[in-house]
């Protein structure tokens, strides 16, 4: 039976990620495809979309824009943070990440710069503002189990408003993109 992609379907996707410079950012790890159940906010919007209708066994390339991906950069999410909030015995340089805890959760700290008084910080998902072109080979449709079907209200989605509660991104340990081949997270992807 040829079971087309539809809501409420368990799908597992090979998928590479990559950025508009070339760059490869996130795939699923050898033999182990990403996972997941359609209409349940489980992976970005553009990627979902691109997904329907299809079958398992086919193979597509898909771009998706910031607006359907993990939204524009929100310029409100760069923010100052004095110095004395962060370990004292570790240097803080640009490009290093850490995890606090917000009001909605677990939130990842991206480090823009820093100096004896002051910490800027990018809370943005790491792929805010980018567009993102996925390779992608559906291995897998057919009814979820029980098991597979996510729990509701557990706030961490893949759409803008939700990506400061997620934490998700390279060294957060959750979700880099699409998923991650930690296949941890929080359903970002």
């Amino acid at each position: 039976m040829n079971v087309k992609i539809a809501d409420n379907h368990f799908v597992a996707i090979d998928y590479r990620l990559t950025l508009d410079s070339g760059e490869e950012f996130d795939r699923s790890a050898q033999g182990s495809p990403l996972g997941f159940v359609t209409g349940t906010g489980s992976i970005i919007p553009g990627l979902e979309q691109a997904l329907a209708g299809r079958s398992a066994g086919e193979s597509f390339k898909v771009t998706v824009e910031p607006e359907d991906g993990y939204g524009p950069v929100q310029k409100e999410l760069l923010q100052a943070i004095p110095r004395d909030r962060f370990p004292a015995e570790v240097e803080i340089t640009p490009g290093m990440q850490f995890h606090a805890r917000g009001p909605r959760g677990p939130v990842a700290l991206s480090v823009v710069s820093a100096d004896q008084e002051v910490v800027n910080v990018d809370l943005n998902h790491p792929l805010a503002g980018k567009r993102l072109t996925f390779d992608v080979t559906v291995q897998e449709v057919r009814e979820p189990l029980a098991h597979e079907i996510p729990a509701t209200g557990s706030g961490c989605g893949c759409g803008p408003q939700e990506q400061s509660a997620c934490g998700c991104g390279p060294g957060s340990g959750g979700s880099g993109g699409c998923g991650s081949s930690s296949g941890g997270g929080c359903g970002c992807g």
